[in-house]
């Protein structure tokens, strides 16, 4: 039984993702995170305009 506990915790390090160590799913969704804009769904904040898309396209990406 004990043998239960050792092995949940190997399996545990080994799965734990580190912080910042994953590589984004969608290319336009980094590359509208990393000009400082924001993925929504639906239409974007009165304020802001849609500048692109994230999420294979299934969401706006909103910009000031």
């Amino acid at each position: 039984m004990r043998i239960l506990y050792l092995l949940f915790a190997v399996l545990f390090l080994l799965f734990q993702a580190a912080p910042g160590s994953a590589d984004p799913l969608f290319a336009d969704t980094a590359e509208c995170r990393s000009q400082g804009n924001f993925c929504r769904a639906g239409a974007c904040p009165p304020t802001f305009a849609a500048s692109g898309s994230c999420h294979g396209g299934l969401l706006k990406c909103c910009s000031k």
